[in-house]
């Protein structure tokens, strides 16, 4: 075994040798097998690098701020009975509309129209006594003082009249409000005491939408200010709201402010409790310059930058980023108005790269649209 160890590693060194001879003739200029290799890597780094583009243009854009609210009545109540009694008529069917001053509900008022009954002769007695009373004083045969207790008499004939009055008013409930009546869950002869629930009353022509936003944007709000209004149930429509109130106390705890805005609904499409998207427009700007966000570029230390165009050559330029929507990205500065980046193809980009554009540069702000 040890014999044949020379000859093991005689042959590995002649091995190694020839391996060096080779690696040195194929890296000689004149060699066939460099030449090739030369030459393909002269070719790609030369040829241009095809490349989509995108103009940066000027659009309008609002600066806004989202949350989550609940839609309200503009007015509700829950119509309850000042006096106990039992129902002897309902006037109004579940679900329709009603106006204002319109009995829905009549309590058993019997007893109520006997009072006033009653309280209506004595009011006549009373006018009678004092007319004698006046005849009587004018002509001096009764003193100052039987006139004055015949007006008491009266007065308090008159005040009886008022009270049976009102007490027989209160046998019927009256909507206090145009709206719409809930469902009712009393029937006629059922016996209520006051205080009881009887029905429910919603004005929805007009609803309220009540939602909270994080107490950084307090200088920014103010009432008047538009906003829209999306909901589930009308999957794809908006609708125009406008702030009414904001609430002076901020919620210590979520710190938070509370608004409150209103919106039309005449054909009553919303109702009340439901869950609402809200986006508050803060303000307008009319030129914000914009790209698209896929020419954005990410670079490490929080750097975004884009490839702009120019001389058919790729242009690194840091810029500076605000507001995305609709997917496009604000340039706060870096850019100018009318300059090309590329939006696909970055990845084989340098700066100073020769650029081929594979289309004609599209409209930013118009195909954001």
């Amino acid at each position: 075994m040890s014999s044949r160890r020379p000859l093991v590693i005689a042959l590995c060194v002649i091995g190694l040798a020839g391996l060096v001879a080779y690696a040195w003739y194929a890296n000689q200029p004149g060699s066939r097998s460099a030449v090739p290799q030369q030459a393909g890597g002269g070719a790609g780094q030369n040829a241009p690098v095809p490349v989509e583009v995108a103009l940066v243009a000027a659009r309008a854009m609002a600066d806004d701020v989202t949350a989550v609210g609940s839609l309200v009545s503009n007015e509700s109540v829950v119509l309850r009975p000042e006096v106990a009694g039992r129902i002897s008529r309902i006037a109004f069917r579940d679900g329709e509309a009603v106006k204002r001053g319109e009995v829905l509900v009549e309590l058993d008022a019997a007893v109520q129209r006997a009072e006033l009954q009653q309280a209506r002769a004595k009011l006549t007695l009373a006018e009678a006594n004092f007319g004698r009373t006046e005849d009587l004083f004018a002509r001096k045969f009764v003193s100052q003082s039987s006139r004055d207790n015949a007006r008491a008499e009266l007065e308090l004939a008159r005040a009886g009249v008022a009270l049976a009055q009102a007490r027989l008013e209160r046998t019927q409930i009256r909507a206090p409000f145009a709206g719409v009546v809930g469902i009712r869950s009393v029937s006629p002869g059922d016996f209520v005491k006051d205080g009881d629930a009887l029905i429910n009353l919603e004005d929805i022509a007009t609803l309220k939408v009540d939602f909270r936003l994080p107490e950084l944007y307090l200088d920014r709000v103010k009432p008047g200010q538009s906003l829209e209004l999306a909901s589930d149930v009308l999957p794809g429509e908006t609708f125009a709201a406008r702030v009414d109130a904001i609430d002076p106390l901020v919620d210590a705890q979520g710190r938070a402010v509370r608004l409150r805005a209103s919106l039309p609904n005449p054909d009553g499409r919303l109702r009340p409790g439901v869950f609402a998207r809200v986006r508050l427009i803060l303000a307008e700007r009319p030129d914000v310059l914009v790209v698209p966000e896929a020419a954005l570029v990410p670079a490490p230390g929080n750097v975004q930058f884009v490839y702009r165009v120019a001389d058919d050559k790729a242009q690194r330029v840091n810029v500076t980023t605000g507001v995305r929507r609709e997917a496009v990205v604000e340039i706060v500065s870096g850019l100018a108005s009318g300059e090309q980046v590329v939006t696909a193809g970055q990845l084989k980009l340098r700066d100073g790269a020769p650029v081929k554009v594979l289309q004609a540069p599209q409209n930013t702000a118009a195909a954001a649209r």
